[in-house]
Formats: structure tokens, C-alpha cells, sequence
């Protein structure tokens, strides 16, 4: 069963499960009981670019990266005598 979409004017919109059959009859607001009328709106589709689909298809896990951690100390050991490597 398809979900569908009411306004009541009183309580505002709601959704309700109803057959197809029944998707274009109105409905009774499950709040305050008044006859609501259905809202039509557009399908929630989102494109995906066609490289994501076959890793999500595939069940492809991200990669995990891990940093090293290692001490470091402000010290730096500048013995090379090269100019351009001043200050790395």
C-alpha cells in the first residue's frame, strides 16, 4: 500500500497507508475528524552518480586511513645546505 498525503485545515497535513483504490477518495483527519483533501506532491528521487551506484550495489566499504602518531619536537635540525629548504 502506497503512503498518501492530506491537509486537514484545521490540524494541518498528515499521511496515512491506503490502498490505490482509495487514493483519490477524501479522507477524515485522524485528529480532529474533519474531511481532509488529499495533497499532491512530487516523488522524493534523488540521482545518483553511476560510479557511487556500483560501489553501494557492491557493498564496497570506504577506506580507513590511519595517521601515525609520533612525537614530535619543535627542534628542527636545519644541517643541509640547501637555501631553499630553509624553514621545513
Amino acid at each position: 500500500m502506497p503512503l498518501y498525503e492530506f491537509r486537514c485545515d484545521t490540524c494541518g497535513p498528515f499521511e496515512t497507508w491506503r490502498s490505490m483504490a482509495q487514493a483519490s477518495e477524501p479522507m477524515l483527519c485522524p485528529s480532529c475528524d474533519t474531511l481532509a483533501k488529499r495533497i499532491y506532491s512530487v516523488a522524493g528521487l534523488i540521482f545518483t552518480p553511476s560510479a557511487l551506484s556500483r560501489r553501494i550495489e557492491q557493498s564496497a566499504e570506504p577506506k580507513v586511513k590511519h595517521r601515525h602518531s609520533h612525537t614530535h619536537s619543535h627542534h628542527h635540525n636545519h644541517h643541509h645546505g640547501r637555501p631553499w629548504m630553509i624553514g621545513h
